[in-house]
């Protein structure tokens, strides 16, 4: 117990207290916009806005430029999000429901995907933040050669590997909530169980402990969001 507090209090031994308080305030504004996403409450966007633009700064600080282009994302998407559920329409508010994803709407989240994750590793690669040298195939055995020694440092190595992986996850749920769409909290759940670790190995205990609570609200909220649909279908 005393070396896990260890590895979670080390980073922020050389971190400015003004730094340690803006992750906790960008940490709970986060947590507070999930929630009120899962109450379907418009408030999901201006609260996930102020979270975001802190954690823009942050990511500035830390020289983080991949999670930074997720959070800008985010904020833009958080701006099209609160237009999308509470519009006006012929001088008639017009509420968007929770529905379920069209192959349209699925083939629109692939390509967000596909993408986003093919321009992350361009950029890595551009920076040499990940290996020029490997081919998609070599890209993928390196990556899991790493993830499953069970070393901290060879995680450590892999960590722009999963990095494309949740950006472009969370391009693509960002997107389909903007929309009511229930899946994006499939793709929030896929794309947290993989943040959570890697958040801990970066040295930002605050935001691991944010994406562990985005994770059970997250699960909550497909469910929630699932009863919503049913409630709209008997109705």
């Amino acid at each position: 117990m005393t070396e896990l507090l260890q590895f979670f209090l080390q980073p922020y031994q050389t971190a400015t207290t003004f730094n340690i308080l803006l992750e906790f305030l960008a940490a709970l504004f986060g947590v507070v916009s999930v929630v009120y996403a899962r109450r379907e409450n418009i408030l999901v966007f201006p609260t996930g806005i102020v979270s975001t633009a802190i954690y823009v700064y942050l990511l500035s600080q830390w020289a983080l430029y991949g999670d930074l282009i997720i959070n800008v994302y985010y904020t833009l998407m958080s701006i099209y999000g609160w237009y999308m559920w509470h519009k006006v329409i012929d001088d008639k508010q017009s509420h968007i429901s929770i529905s379920r994803t069209s192959t349209k709407d699925k083939l629109k989240a692939f390509g967000i995907f596909l993408f986003t994750t093919v321009f992350v590793i361009a950029v890595y690669r551009y920076y040499d933040v990940m290996p020029n040298r490997l081919n998609f195939r070599e890209s993928v055995l390196y990556a899991w050669q790493h993830l499953s020694s069970g070393s901290l440092d060879d995680f450590r190595t892999a960590t722009p590997f999963l990095d494309t992986f949740t950006t472009g996850i969370f391009f693509s749920a960002m997107w389909l909530m903007a929309n009511k769409k229930i899946e994006n909290w499939i793709l929030w759940i896929v794309g947290d169980l993989v943040s959570i670790p890697l958040y801990f190995v970066k040295g930002y205990g605050f935001t691991g402990i944010q994406y562990a609570v985005f994770l059970g609200i997250a699960i909550m909220a497909y469910f929630s969001w699932r009863k919503a649909i049913e409630n709209q279908k008997a109705g």
